[in-house]
């Protein structure tokens, strides 16, 4: 993963800088980016929206793939910072402030539309998983990147909410069997959830067991704390045109 300019790591909480610089976060951002990465395919010449794109990482490395990359994201700050990560990488990007649930954006303009860790903070993601599809034109995929329900980090942030984490007491996991049962309720098809960070959330556990986490990927999702669900936006077979 590319290295955080140094005004961007300044823009951002603390927590960010922290979890940046840590062993266990620099090698669970790369696999979760992989996974990420595998589900979008090439990215060269596609529109892509990056929803709540946080300080752009992921916009930010898909425009350098030659991506049209746009992201939009709640937090004024974050989109300040993710200004100064693609100005740092050379790169241009469509950036919008804005709510995920009430996308600016007109039906059907984007090829692919991609989310990381937005739907575990909202309540009941059925109104902004249809946003997305709406603006996602047909036959384009949309990838979702979410928090497991069923593992040890699962466990270790539930017990930061009981302990007091707003942040963790908010959060909603979801399982393998969730996530598909979201596509289908949004009318989407081909869907499939692949798995990462099979690893317990400590530096020493992730460099022993990075090496196999992606072969575990490839069998299972249980234990895994992260679940990209991939799915595509069904073609109008009613009078074989595209469904806008």
């Amino acid at each position: 993963m590319p290295e955080t300019p140094a005004d961007v790591l300044q823009a951002l909480p603390p927590a960010y800088v922290d979890w940046r610089r840590s062993t266990l976060g620099r090698i669970t951002d790369a696999l979760e980016e992989h996974l990420l990465q595998d589900g979008i395919g090439p990215a060269r010449g596609l529109r892509i929206l990056d929803v709540g794109c946080g300080d752009g990482v992921l916009a930010t490395r898909l425009a350098h793939s030659g991506a049209r990359a746009t992201g939009i994201d709640a937090s004024a700050d974050m989109i300040a910072a993710e200004r100064r990560r693609a100005k740092a990488a050379g790169v241009e990007i469509d950036l919008r402030e804005g709510d995920a649930g009430d996308l600016p954006f007109p039906a059907g303009r984007f090829d692919c539309v991609v989310s990381v860790a937005t739907l575990c903070f909202v309540d009941d993601p059925r109104p902004t998983i249809r946003e997305m599809v709406r603006v996602l034109k047909p036959g384009g995929r949309l990838i979702l990147g979410e928090l497991g329900r069923w593992n040890l980090w699962a466990a270790q942030r539930r017990l930061k909410g009981w302990l007091g984490s707003k942040l963790w007491r908010a959060a909603k996991f979801r399982s393998r069997a969730d996530l598909l049962a979201l596509a289908t309720g949004a009318g989407l098809a081909d869907a499939k959830v692949t798995g990462a960070v099979f690893y317990p959330p400590f530096g020493w556990a992730a460099k022993v067991m990075a090496p196999i986490d992606p072969w575990l990927g490839r069998w299972t999702t249980l234990g895994a704390a992260f679940l990209v669900l991939s799915a595509t936006k069904p073609l109008d077979t009613r009078n074989g045109t595209e469904q806008s």
